[in-house]
């Protein structure tokens, strides 16, 4: 339900993972040449099974187990992918005499695990919460 806020935490995060990888690169070489994540099958493939992930985690907020269970597996994907973008801006840097910069692409996993966090922080206090009234019972 939209009410929620762990529903608005992972539309944030549905948001950083499907929309802004196209508008930002995630590095550029030699100040001309803007490398993008399509232009990586990988990280094409990681981005949308991220976005998947998300979009699955909340259309499923009556299992509140299951959407914990899929914002963590978000959260090692995400990680995953911040490890490949890590690895590949070292290699790049480190080749020739390409210059390359950093651009706020690569930051994109850090924003959405940060989301996909307190999301998981939201549905665990509801899942609580769910726990203590039916004890009362």
């Amino acid at each position: 339900m939209i009410q929620r806020i762990q529903t608005i935490y992972l539309f944030l995060a549905f948001v950083v993972t499907a929309v802004l990888p196209f508008l930002f690169p995630l590095w550029t070489l030699n100040d001309t040449k803007e490398y993008y994540f399509m232009q990586n099958q990988v990280y094409v493939v990681l981005l949308g099974l991220s976005t998947t992930l998300t979009v699955l985690s909340i259309i499923s907020y009556k299992k509140r187990q299951n959407q914990f269970v899929l914002g963590r597996l978000n959260i090692v994907l995400n990680l995953s992918l911040l490890g490949l973008f890590v690895y590949r801006s070292l290699n790049i840097s480190g080749e020739t005499v390409l210059v390359s910069e950093k651009g706020i692409g690569m930051f994109l996993p850090i924003v959405a695990i940060v989301l996909l966090v307190l999301a998981n922080k939201a549905i665990k206090k509801d899942e609580d919460l769910v726990k203590s009234v039916d004890r009362l019972r």
